[in-house]
């Protein structure tokens, strides 16, 4: 069984169909009672009206975070993950609209904008990342933000001639990463075996893009940097971090410069 689709997952639903999305919010990690409220309370102090989630899941976070007054709205391309917001407490306040975060384009400006738990790295192409931040920016008024939580890639463990990290190893799960640190592109590798003898493995491709390389495509999106933290205690980023929680601010004064053949054009 290892690899092999799963019935009843629509493929419309992309990396996380039914088969993932009904153990989406299993207890621990990141769904941890402390983790998701530091995270809500960081975005209900940013927030100064209403809030889009891009990628807004099964509500972790959009949930509790309209529960506590602030109006939210989601974009979210797979109907099993947003099938389940309504379930949370808050969730049947949370406006969803489904599609994709590069593209889809909701009703209003927003206060702030965010996306969370490493989602920007599910967009697999450079141009497409700048795609999201363009986004973002469409949605805020002036002066609103955009947040992304995001892991930095753990290049830092890989010796010579190794493209692998490992950074799981359990009874009956493995989980590690594959890198091409010449395109920026790396796998997650999830490797499960049961009880009885039987597996699964599950890859799905990432791309990763340092914090300034983020800086430059909210700089194209109109947008410039404002906070960067390691985490959601708003600790200091340092060269030891291991993810970073970065807020850009839309500048009316900077002018987002499209893309023509490829390319950035000029004035």
């Amino acid at each position: 069984m290892i690899g092999e689709a799963n019935a009843g997952d629509d493929p419309a639903d992309g990396w996380f169909p039914e088969s993932v999305a009904a153990s989406y919010d299993a207890p621990g990690g990141v769904n941890s009672p402390d983790v998701v409220t530091t995270a809500v309370d960081v975005l209900e102090d940013l927030a100064d009206g209403p809030v889009l989630e891009f990628a807004v899941g099964t509500g972790r976070i959009a949930a509790p975070l309209a529960a506590r007054g602030v109006p939210v709205s989601g974009i979210e391309l797979s109907r099993a993950m947003a099938a389940r917001l309504v379930d949370k407490p808050g969730g049947d306040a949370v406006e969803v609209t489904i599609g994709d975060m590069t593209t889809t384009r909701v009703d209003g400006r927003f206060s702030l904008v965010y996306l969370v738990f490493n989602t920007i790295s599910n967009v697999t192409t450079q141009d497409g990342q700048v795609d999201v931040f363009r986004n973002a920016a469409a949605h805020l008024r002036p002066g609103g933000l955009f947040l992304v939580e995001v892991g930095l890639p753990d290049l830092r463990r890989l010796p010579p001639g190794q493209d692998t990290v490992p950074f799981t190893v359990t009874p009956g799960y493995v989980g590690f990463d594959q890198y091409d640190v010449v395109t920026q592109e790396f796998t997650s590798n999830h490797v499960t075996v049961s009880p009885d003898g039987t597996g699964r493995f599950r890859r799905i491709p990432f791309r990763y893009a340092w914090p300034a390389e983020m800086d430059l495509m909210a700089r194209i999106a109109g947008m410039r940097p404002k906070y960067r933290w390691a985490d959601w205690d708003r600790s200091e980023f340092t060269a030891e971090s291991t993810k970073h929680v970065s807020v850009w601010e839309a500048d009316p004064g900077m002018l987002s410069v499209p893309f023509e053949d490829g390319g950035i054009s000029g004035g």
